[in-house]
């Protein structure tokens, strides 16, 4: 454990700082998982709803470096080809 009064302050500021990129990565996963669901279901308007959630989440949490860019333009892309799929299929 640190001893510094600065290091005990990085310590607690980096302890806040993990709390809220997990709570972030969490919630990019589960809005990933929201438009693959709809996918599966065959529901073409939900999966495109929740593909713009996504696609703002996303961008928001590569904003923020919590995920680096090319990651979510990945995954952006990715969705986007399958809900343009199931659109004309």
């Amino acid at each position: 454990m640190a001893n510094h009064k600065s290091a005990l302050k990085r310590h607690r500021q980096s302890l806040l700082a993990r709390a809220r990129n997990r709570a972030v990565k969490t919630r990019v996963r589960n809005v990933i998982k929201d438009v693959r669901v709809a996918l599966a279901g065959g529901d073409t308007a939900a999966a495109e709803t929740a593909l713009l959630t996504a696609t703002k989440v996303l961008d928001k949490a590569a904003s923020k470096k919590i995920i680096h860019w090319k990651t979510a333009a990945r995954n952006v892309s990715r969705l986007s080809a399958a809900v343009n799929k199931a659109k004309q299929a």
